[in-house]
């Protein structure tokens, strides 16, 4: 069976999930040769019992646009998450959780998955764009921005949002273009 990258952007109210919610979640299905085959993406009540982080809702009041796409159209967690397992295992292959940074994105979606569906088709693990950057960068880790990125890397035309499914597919171009350099490198090329 295949691998497919599963790009995934989440969007929360705090730093950590329990305490915090996940407001909103985003992800683009995207083979290696990037063809985006599928997305999937879910707006979430906030969690019983939970609140904002006061820095994280500061932040929002500067994103209303941002803030109202996720908060249209609120899903129970508990129907939103079983409905994503049942998307992933419908995509029939293996799903490769993939986002920047993955600390972060994973943390909540895993987290949500265990929590509310009681599993998680990407096992316990995540694939950092980040990281892969700083590998094909030959950079120390915080050198790894997207600012030392290169140009080419990047597709022109889709945009940063901070709307969950727009930057899902946005990284995972990203993200698809750095796999075929860094394959082609292998190849019998090399990185510039």
């Amino acid at each position: 069976m295949s691998e497919i990258y599963i790009s995934t952007d989440v969007e929360s109210d705090g730093p950590i999930p329990g305490p915090n919610s996940m407001l909103s979640f985003g992800s683009a299905a995207y083979t290696a040769d990037k063809q985006l085959v599928s997305t999937f993406s879910a707006n979430l009540h906030t969690l019983p019992g939970a609140q904002a982080d006061p820095k994280t809702a500061a932040w929002w009041k500067t994103q209303p646009e941002a803030w109202a796409a996720c908060r249209t159209d609120l899903q129970d967690p508990a129907h939103a998450m079983k409905n994503y397992v049942g998307w992933l295992k419908g995509l029939k292959a293996r799903p490769v959780f993939v986002a920047y940074p993955a600390g972060f994105d994973f943390l909540f979606v895993y987290w949500y998955l265990m929590r509310f569906a009681g599993e998680s088709p990407f096992s316990h693990s995540a694939l950092d764009v980040k990281s892969f950057a700083m590998a094909m960068l030959k950079l120390d880790y915080r050198d790894s921005t997207k600012r030392a990125m290169p140009r080419r890397w990047f597709d022109a035309g889709l945009p940063h949002t901070h709307v969950a499914l727009d930057d899902a597919i946005e990284q995972g171009a990203l993200f698809c273009n750095m796999l075929a350099e860094n394959r082609a490198a292998s190849a019998g090329g090399r990185l510039s």
